[in-house]
Formats: structure tokens, C-alpha cells, sequence
């Protein structure tokens, strides 16, 4: 049996050791048959970039015996090979100082493989833009033949430096300078792939570089990382005897390129290897940058799933006004759940991938919330009200989640109202926020087991005329009835005084 390929990202290691390999050849002889010549890739961390550069460079190497038994082995002309020039970024960088130093071990690596000579470095701020022009040609001028250049993990060096936005900025006018290499000795160069996270636009990063094609929302090359559904079940087949496969795809499946659904790579190999649901992508990354950023910005995190924005929202980043819908999706905290076509473009619905972001996204909200103490119990205890139908034990959960909050980042209003909705997300349980009917949207709708619905909805005021508005709106507007086909359906109006912050009237009632 093949192994488990965890952390491996070295083609040439990956199929020489036995490890399994999802072949996604077909994706890259497309690409390099069909298109310009000059790529940008965006996908979260972990999804399998650093094997596609990897898999890349051993190909126009012309690696033939790499490759027997892939798609792209009986079309690819293997008499015909290139010089790679390949850069990675993927090891930390915590200061400026260390993006030079970074810089230089990359482009003294690629002198050494090649076996051309490197002069001492000058003392210049320019020097690594010097060294790279000078390694370009210096290959080319050697092997007599047109250069590969694939650069993994662009944006690291500005993304590690993130919240220093003097330092972020800094890197961003060096990465600029180095980057626009590629377009004055473009003669030099066959083939261009750079990969990433986060997209910074071109005017900030890589101006002038107009050949540069983004593919990361091209649906043709939306499963060229990651894991499709049928690709998990044919190459993992032998890993997946007994467990539950509508299990694993709500856990681990969601992600979503205009494709096909996929699975983060990491995710679901760690899972295969242990056999236990866990937030394995999730516990690499705590997102503790975006977490800060929504508390600044005071974000209403009820509106992250559902949320509809223009695709142009999600093609671009930069450092002084950074959109938290865009940096979520690009880092892997939203993906796209529905596209709609309008006159003037295309909109995206996003939410949530899957359960182990669900839940772990909306604990980490929490953790900034309420003690750890009360949030663990608070959790499992709402759980085990709603499977057991205990409804009035609902309102004491509520009471005691208000009364712990020490801090809360969110609009003063609705901030408890707010906070609710976090908690019922941090359950893991099916919870649809803005819910469509015919004749308006439910504020909360919560699916436990497939058989039993929740409606909840909320009000926030101070006139005691307005009590008892939240299930009076469940009746009038018969939200329910999207819902008859389950087993039992539950009614829930809860109010909320305005300035005291407290519920001041919380009503259920079983319809079905």
C-alpha cells in the first residue's frame, strides 16, 4: 500500500518513496500548452502549491521516468528541456533585514545548482534585483535556452510583517523592484508560475507586468490543487475502509475554485493517518492578525456566511485598506458557495468551507468573548439542550454567555445578539444564518440531526410595546413552513433590551 504523502512537497522524493500522487498533470500541460506563458496562482496555505512548483520544474527538466503512468507522460516532448530558476519564500521572515538575507540564500542557491560563478555582493539596497538579473541571463547565456521561473509563496515576506504596515510596505517597494526583473528580460524567460495567498494588486506589486495571467478564479484550473471528491476516493481508497464519507466531506470538503469542491490536501491526509475528526489545517495558522483586524473594525461576523460580494473584491489585497472578506477567502477561512451573474460582472456568495473552519474560526471569536472556563461547557451544554429539546435551558445558556463576556469587539447594539450567533456557529451543528424564505429571511435557523429545526429570531429595543415582535414575526411570515418535511420544528423569539444589554423576553413554541 502507498504511503501517506503528509508534508511532502518534493515531486521527485514523492514518487520515487511510494508515496501516493494525485495526478494533476492534465491541469499542468493546459497550462503551459495553451496559455501565455505567464501565471500567478492564489490559494490558501497548505493546499499543495509548493508540489505544483515542485512537480513544474522536474517536468521541463524533462524527468521522464518521474512521470511514468501520468496523464502528461505520452504527450509531453521529453527531448526538449529548460533551466529552472526556482525561488522559495516559505520560511519566515520577521524583520526587513531578513527578506534581503532570504533573497540572497535563494538567488546564491540557483548560482550553485547551475555552476555559474557569484561575485562578492555589493553593499546596495538593490543588490538582489542586480543578482537576479544577472542569474537570468547568466542561464540563459549558458544553456543557450529560454529560462523556467517559478517563485513559491511570493507574498510571504510582506504577509509575515503584516501588522507592522511601515515594515509590510517597505518589503511590498523591494518585492516591486525584484519582481520587475521578469519584465525587462522578458527574451530570457519561457515560463513563468508565481504562487501565493494573498493577490496584491498589480499596481501595488506587479506593475508593469501585464503578461501576468491570474488563474486562481479561472474554473478551468480550479481543481489544480487540492483534492477533488472522486480524486480522494480513487487514490485513497485503501485508507478509507469504514469511515464515513458524508462524515469526512462535511468535516474536511468545501473549498471551492469554480470547479469542483475540494479537500485542503493537509486536512484530510492527517485525518486519513489518524482516523479522528480534528481542526489539523486550522491549529497550523491561528489567525491572530484576522481575529485583531475584525475586533478594529468592529466586523459583524454573523454576516461572514452568505455574504455577497463582486468578484473584484476578492482578485486584489493591499496592505493600507485591507478587506476582511478578501483576506479571509484568499487565507482559507471563506470560500465561494454560489456565483451569480449580473449585468455587470460576477458576484459571489461566500461562507464557511466546511465544518472544522466553522467551528474553529468561530472558537477562536469566542475565545475573545468569554472565559475559556465558561466557553467549553457553554458550547457542549447548547449542544445537548437542542438534541434533547430542553428549550427553556436555551435562555440560562444565553443569560450565562451574557454575563461572561469580558470584552466584546463587535457593534455596541447588537453585540450580544451578535455574540449568539457565534456561539450557536462554535457547535459545529447545521446553523444557517440569514435563512431565504418566500417572504423574508430568518435570522438563525439550527439543524440538529436532520430531523429537528430551530427558528430563531432576534430583537434588540427598549419599548415594552415592541415584546414579543421576534415570534410574532416567525408566525406572520410562517418561516416554518420551508421546514415542514422534518420531524419537529421549533419556534424561538428572543428580545433583547437595547441599553441594559440583557434578554428581556425569550419565547418558544413547537409547531411541529
Amino acid at each position: 500500500m502507498k504511503k501517506l504523502p503528509i508534508g511532502i512537497s518534493d515531486f521527485k522524493k514523492l514518487r520515487e518513496e511510494n508515496f501516493i500522487y494525485v495526478d494533476k498533470t492534465k491541469y499542468i500541460y493546459k497550462l503551459i500548452t495553451e496559455g501565455g506563458g505567464y501565471y500567478f496562482l492564489s490559494r490558501p496555505r497548505r493546499f499543495g502549491k509548493s508540489l505544483l512548483i515542485s512537480t513544474i520544474g522536474y517536468l521541463f527538466e524533462g524527468r521522464k521516468e518521474l512521470f511514468k503512468g501520468l496523464y502528461i507522460e505520452d504527450k509531453w516532448n521529453w527531448d526538449e528541456t529548460y533551466p529552472v530558476l526556482m525561488i522559495d519564500f516559505a520560511k519566515d521572515i520577521v524583520k526587513k533585514e531578513d527578506y534581503k538575507k532570504r533573497v540572497i540564500i535563494e538567488l546564491e542557491k540557483n548560482y550553485v545548482n547551475n555552476q555559474i560563478k557569484l561575485e562578492k555582493t555589493l553593499k546596495k539596497e538593490e543588490d538582489e534585483v542586480a543578482l537576479f538579473e544577472k542569474l537570468i541571463i547568466s542561464i540563459y547565456e549558458k544553456y543557450g535556452k529560454k529560462i523556467i521561473i517559478l517563485i513559491d509563496e511570493y507574498d510571504k515576506p510582506i504577509l509575515d510583517l503584516i501588522e507592522d504596515i511601515k515594515q509590510a510596505q517597505n518589503i511590498r517597494k523591494q518585492l516591486k523592484a525584484f519582481y520587475s526583473v521578469l519584465k525587462v528580460l522578458d527574451k530570457y524567460i519561457r515560463f513563468v508560475l508565481i504562487t501565493g495567498v494573498s493577490k496584491f494588486s498589480k499596481v501595488s506589486l506587479f506593475s508593469g507586468l501585464n503578461q501576468l495571467e491570474d488563474i486562481s478564479l479561472n474554473k478551468e484550473f480550479g481543481n489544480i490543487c487540492g483534492y477533488t471528491q472522486n480524486e480522494l476516493e480513487f487514490y485513497f481508497k485503501d485508507y478509507l475502509q469504514g469511515p464515513n464519507l458524508e462524515e469526512i466531506k462535511e468535516w474536511y470538503n468545501g473549498y471551492y475554485f469554480l470547479q469542483d469542491t475540494l479537500y485542503n490536501p493537509f486536512d484530510i491526509l492527517l485525518y486519513l493517518r489518524n482516523k479522528e475528526f480534528d481542526s489539523y489545517w486550522y491549529k497550523t495558522g491561528t489567525p491572530s492578525f484576522l481575529i485583531k483586524l475584525i475586533k478594529d473594525k468592529k466586523y459583524d461576523v454573523s454576516q461572514l456566511e452568505n455574504k455577497i460580494v463582486k468578484k473584484n473584491i476578492l482578485e486584489k489585497f493591499d496592505i493600507e485598506e485591507i478587506r476582511i472578506e478578501a483576506l479571509m477567502f484568499q487565507t482559507g477561512y471563506l470560500t465561494i458557495k454560489e456565483v451569480y451573474q449580473k449585468e455587470y460582472g460576477q458576484e459571489y456568495k461566500l461562507g464557511f468551507p466546511n465544518k472544522e473552519v466553522k467551528i474553529s474560526f468561530n472558537e477562536n471569536i469566542l475565545e475573545f468573548t468569554i472565559k475559556e472556563e465558561v466557553r467549553y461547557k457553554l458550547v457542549d451544554d447548547v449542544i445537548t439542550t437542542l438534541k434533547k429539546e430542553n428549550i427553556s435551558k436555551l435562555k440560562e445558556h444565553i443569560d450565562l454567555l451574557i454575563s461572561n463576556i469580558s470584552y466584546m469587539y463587535l457593534k455596541e447594539e447588537a453585540s450580544y445578539v451578535l455574540a449568539v450567533f457565534v456561539l450557536f456557529y462554535s457547535t459545529g451543528l447545521n446553523v444557517i444564518t440569514e435563512d431565504n424564505t418566500s417572504k423574508g429571511r430568518i435570522d438563525l435557523t439550527v439543524i440538529v440531526n436532520n430531523s429537528i429545526v430551530y427558528i430563531l429570531e432576534f430583537k434588540v429595543s427598549q419599548d415594552e410595546k415592541e415584546k414579543g415582535n421576534a415570534i410574532k414575526q416567525i408566525l406572520e411570515k410562517e418561516y416554518y413552513k420551508k421546514y415542514l418535511n422534518y420531524d419537529k420544528i421549533y419556534i424561538i423569539g428572543i428580545e433583547f433590551d437595547k441599553t441594559n444589554k440583557q434578554i428581556t423576553n425569550f419565547q418558544y413554541q413547537q409547531i411541529k
